[in-house]
């Protein structure tokens, strides 16, 4: 069975224990700067500064052929934009070599008037080197394909296992709510759908690598890369949020895979 570990730690510390070259994918979500619940506002500039100082130690962590996935959301700069991807501030602030980016369109959210209602984040992927990294597009094929056994020249047009799901990705928000509540719903107010991490530990680690999770949150990083036979660290430095994904953890380990919650 895939093992798992969970540390109740910052993350620099957390990053500095580690090995260099021992990470073969990092996922992960910081806190946008928004003065949400978990984390405390700072200004733009100490706040990029920071996520640039954390980054450069998972480049150093990251295997040659490792990949680095990050989601970010939006922040207002004070007289210059409502709603700036904080990505803008951060893309070329590594030694990453930016390679895509993907938006995650998730469908339901808060309803505006003066703007479009928000309904969707980015994800960049970042690689250690651009022409060398893990890719498994087989794995995540999309099999929604309109025409399956359309031929040329006798061949047929389409691979079996289905499409390549392209850069934009539909995949519900887990939802909170009377009647309306995800079934995968936690306590934690910023929880990833599991559907999304998978496609990203698919298509970016192969079985029984290591995947860490700086900010783990809910776990939901842990908790995919289990469901997929990956190894995982977590660090949270929130004592709430560290026993919440231990739990989790725990009910999933205990879980058979054909009961699964998710």
């Amino acid at each position: 069975m895939p093992s798992y570990d969970i540390r109740c730690t910052d993350i620099l510390l957390g990053l500095k224990s580690l090995k260099s070259s021992s990470i073969d994918l990092t996922i992960t979500s910081p806190p946008y700067n928004i003065g949400k619940e978990y984390e405390k506002k700072l200004p733009i500039d100490d706040y990029i500064g920071w996520c640039v100082e954390w980054i450069s130690e998972i480049y150093r962590v990251t295997k040659p052929t490792g990949s680095f996935w990050l989601n970010l959301g939006y922040f207002e700069v004070p007289n210059s934009g409502r709603a700036v991807p904080i990505t803008y501030f951060l893309w070329n602030r590594s030694r990453f070599y930016f390679l895509q980016e993907i938006v995650w369109h998730y469908g339901a959210g808060v309803a505006t008037k003066g703007t479009f209602s928000p309904r969707n984040e980015k994800w960049i992927w970042f690689v250690k080197d651009p022409k060398s990294y893990v890719f498994n597009l087989d794995s995540v094929r999309d099999p929604d394909v309109k025409y399956p056994n359309q031929k040329k020249n006798g061949k047929l047009k389409c691979n079996p296992l289905g499409k390549n799901p392209g850069d934009v990705w539909i995949i519900p928000k887990v939802t909170s709510g009377f009647r309306r509540s995800s079934k995968e719903r936690t306590t934690h107010p910023a929880q990833f759908p599991i559907k999304v991490i998978e496609r990203i530990i698919r298509a970016s680690s192969n079985e029984n690598d290591l995947i860490l999770d700086p900010f783990v949150g809910s776990g939901s990083t842990l908790v995919a890369a289990y469901l997929n036979n990956r190894n995982s660290l977590g660090f949270e430095i929130k004592k709430d949020y560290f026993l919440l994904a231990k739990s989790r953890m725990h009910q999933v380990e205990n879980t058979p895979r054909e009961l699964s919650l998710f």
